[in-house]
């Protein structure tokens, strides 16, 4: 039975998708309503399946585990990221010396430099 149910809500969703390029001469906003609805009432179908509701207890768990995340700190944030300017702004200037590096060594051994 799940694996109807499962094609009912794939079902549904598809019909509101075609319904919405069907009905173009509708107002924009009855079109999105008749969406939202097609989504709404899929999700449902979906959920009442087993494997829809082994997601919805993923969901709610995936949840909890955020709420217990500890978050850094405005100033922690700010530092973080000034870190990473200053070692993105290390490896540019470092890296362009190198280029430079071989750029000189390969004009000096095809005899183009000054």
């Amino acid at each position: 039975m799940d694996t109807v149910k499962m094609f009912l809500s794939i079902a549904i969703l598809l019909g509101s998708v075609v319904a919405y390029y069907t009905f173009a001469e509708w107002h924009a906003v009855a079109r999105i309503l008749v969406v939202l609805f097609g989504v709404v009432l899929a999700s449902y179908v979906l959920y009442k399946t087993a494997l829809g509701a082994s997601w919805f207890r993923y969901l709610v768990h995936t949840k909890k585990e955020v709420r217990q995340v500890v978050w850094p700190t405005r100033k922690e944030t700010a530092q973080t990221t000034l870190i990473v300017v200053i070692a993105v702004i290390i490896v540019g200037i470092f890296l362009w010396l190198i280029d430079m590096f071989f750029l000189w060594a390969v004009k000096l051994l095809t005899g183009q430099g000054g």
